[in-house]
């Protein structure tokens, strides 16, 4: 039987506020547990929640961003549950009446081909504690500072087809919520969390399967064996006459295996109701505009932009605009250099590799945008050839100079154009390989083609990298025919 996957997200985004979203405690990672968690976090009696406007903000922008209908009166529940991390014993969120409702964003697949995404809902919501397991000897530690901090859940519709199609949704929202400042999207932090809904159908048929719900994973590797283990489970289970059961499962990553949690839970199992201590939330259409205002250029629309100002092709304007920070440094680089194909090689092939290489985000990067523009102006007016440009490169990551000018002066680096000295570098090779020579001349077009580059390789080697490869091909062309 033909089997085909149905996939819906949960995406927690952790929103980039000072504060948490119902008290004045700070949310920075790392500190000592339960050292930011005030009266409120624990649920204290006679304190009250005061909404965090810089949360509201930052979810109306998002709901902006993928041109979704927004709920203008928006009301906040309590979701009630009992777990040792939670104090209150309810998780205030929205349910009925979310912030953000209907939306979409696109999905660029493999193939070229883009995909639209519908987006059921994003609503506000606080964080729950943590548990630790780890260090207290068969009991758990409990450390409330996450307890309040703000999130926004963005719950995708039912649209993704596969684990590949997942891992593209996932990386659209990291770089969206990036791009617009709300979240800074560092998974191994907890920042940026995803659910995956995970069922299988027959091929052909419009009803859903049973879904199973795979929580908290935290990686896009991670997303993508998550959903094909499950998807391979599930396919396996009715093909051997058993049931899929609705439940929650947690994704071991060691073990490469999902295993069952709990039981799902549906929405009346938490007997939501409005929250009482909290106003309806009413968006005015002053700071709906003043919202608006505020946008970035969004991803695809700068993926668009880098396509027909700069003439880069689809797949190097997608991948220079995946990041905010990227996209930036790329047009630093052009700006100086004024070759927007030639800054897209090198921030896309030597750059990536090394940052790559030292595990390094790209503002970090030792190399500035200044400094490599800078060096790709050599490379534009022949002071210095590709090849020696990677030389170049590698001193600035090093720090062995402040500029590439520097670089090269120091170093000697510069390249020989002049037509006299490299005629006598190629004299001294040809004199140096005569019997190769005379193969060359008595060769057929194809195997001559073969042996240039040998004589190439010779000449460039004897001028230490040095000469102008241009000129090389040129005047040794015209002397092997001569």
């Amino acid at each position: 039987m033909q089997w085909e996957t149905v996939i819906g997200l949960e995406i927690h985004a952790q929103l980039a506020t000072r504060s948490k979203i119902f008290s004045g405690s700070a949310t920075t990672f790392g500190a000592e547990p339960n050292t930011q968690a005030s009266l409120v976090d624990l649920g204290m009696p006679g304190t009250l929640p005061v909404l965090n406007q810089e949360a509201v903000r930052m979810a109306v922008k998002f709901g902006l961003a993928i041109d979704a209908e927004l709920g203008r009166s928006n009301v906040f529940a309590r979701k009630n549950y009992f777990y040792p991390d939670l104090p209150k014993g309810y998780q205030t969120s929205q349910m009925d009446k979310p912030i953000v409702g209907k939306g979409h964003l696109d999905i660029s697949l493999e193939d070229g081909t883009v995909k639209r995404i519908g987006i059921t809902r994003a609503h506000l919501e606080e964080d729950a504690g943590k548990s630790l397991h780890e260090d207290f000897h068969g009991m758990t530690g409990i450390d409330l500072n996450r307890a309040g901090t703000p999130l926004l859940e963005i719950v995708s519709e039912p649209d993704i087809r596969s684990a590949k199609e997942a891992v593209a949704y996932v990386k659209a929202i990291h770089a969206l919520v990036r791009y617009l400042g709300i979240c800074d999207g560092n998974m191994a932090e907890g920042s940026l969390r995803c659910d995956c809904n995970v069922s299988v159908r027959p091929k052909g048929q419009e009803a859903f399967g049973t879904r199973a719900e795979i929580k908290n994973v935290n990686s896009f590797r991670f997303i993508e064996r998550a959903i094909n283990h499950e998807v391979q489970r599930q396919i396996e289970l009715i093909e051997d006459g058993g049931k899929v059961v609705q439940e929650t499962r947690l994704y071991d990553p060691n073990k490469d295996e999902t295993r069952s949690m709990r039981s799902k839970e549906e929405a009346n199992d938490y007997r939501y109701f409005p929250c009482p201590d909290l106003l309806p939330v009413v968006i005015e259409p002053d700071f709906l505009d003043a919202v608006r205002a505020s946008l970035p250029e969004l991803p695809g629309e700068k993926r668009a932009r880098f396509e027909s100002q700069f003439g880069l092709s689809a797949y190097d304007a997608s991948v220079l605009s995946a990041s905010r920070e990227l996209a930036d440094y790329f047009e630093q680089v052009q700006t100086v250099c004024g070759d927007a194909k030639l800054a897209a090689n090198w921030v896309m092939g030597e750059l990536s590799s090394l940052l790559n290489k030292d595990n390094l985000e790209i503002d970090r990067s030792p190399v500035s945008a200044a400094q490599l523009g800078g060096m790709i102006l050599r490379i534009k007016d022949n002071t210095i050839s590709g090849k020696i440009a990677k030389m170049v490169f590698e001193a600035l990551a090093a720090g062995e100079g402040a500029s590439a000018d520097a670089i090269i002066e120091t170093k000697g680096l510069k390249q020989v154009t002049d037509s006299g000295a490299i005629e006598a570098v190629l004299d001294e090779v040809l004199n140096a390989n005569t019997a190769q020579v005379e193969q060359y001349r008595a060769s057929d077009e194809a195997k001559r083609a073969k042996m240039f580059g040998f004589f190439v390789g010779q000449a460039m080697k004897a001028s230490k990298g040095k000469a102008n490869p241009g000129q090389v091909n040129e005047l040794l062309k015209k002397k092997l025919e001569g």
